[in-house]
Order: C-alpha cells, then structure tokens, then sequence
C-alpha cells in the first residue's frame, strides 16, 4: 500500500494530505441476500396461507414416483438455471419430509 501523501505535486507520495477512510465493520453489501429472521417468518407464513404452485405440486408428484432428474429438469425451465432448479427440488423434498413428518405424528 501507498504511503500517507506528502502534499507535494510530485514524487512518489503526491497528493493532498488526506485522514485515511475508515470503512464500516459492517458493509451493506457484505450482508445484501441475507434473509433476516422477520423476513424468513413472513415467507414462511405466506407458505402456509397461499400453499405451492402448480409447477411446484408436479416437481413434488415427480419427486415421490423417484424421477429426481425430471423433477430437476422441470424445475430448470420454471426457473431459469440449475442452481435455482436444484435448491427448488431440495425445498420440494423438504416439504415432502414434513409433511410425512406430520402424517407419521398423526397416527
């Protein structure tokens, strides 16, 4: 790193003497696409009241008749990329638990 300047015009330190910047500990965009814990509350209630897309109810049939690559392959084109299709199809599997989860503590 360079040194404090000089406030001279030339040489290897040139500039106006300036105080260092001091950068937050906390950048904003060091902490952007974290969900926070109100938010991932709310979506899990919004989960609840409007229920799965259709897309989403057909990944899930897909998923309990063991076609996970074609599970994959529609939630790819639902949602545009791999990545996205394939954290699709975990929370799909996910869902599927719970729901045996809660079928297996009614009986």
């Amino acid at each position: 790193m360079a040194q404090e300047r000089s406030g001279i015009v030339v040489g290897l330190n040139k500039g106006h003497k300036t105080t260092p910047f001091q950068s937050p500990k906390n950048r904003i965009s060091r902490t952007k696409g974290q969900s926070s814990r109100r938010t991932a509350f709310v979506r899990e209630i919004a989960r609840e009241v409007v229920g799965l897309a259709p897309y989403e109810r057909r990944i899930i049939e897909l998923l309990r008749n063991t076609q996970d690559k074609r599970a994959r392959k529609l939630a790819k084109k639902r949602l545009g990329t791999f990545t996205r299709g394939k954290k699709k199809v975990e929370d799909m599997q996910r869902v599927i638990a719970e729901s045996r989860r809660v079928a297996g503590g009614a009986h």
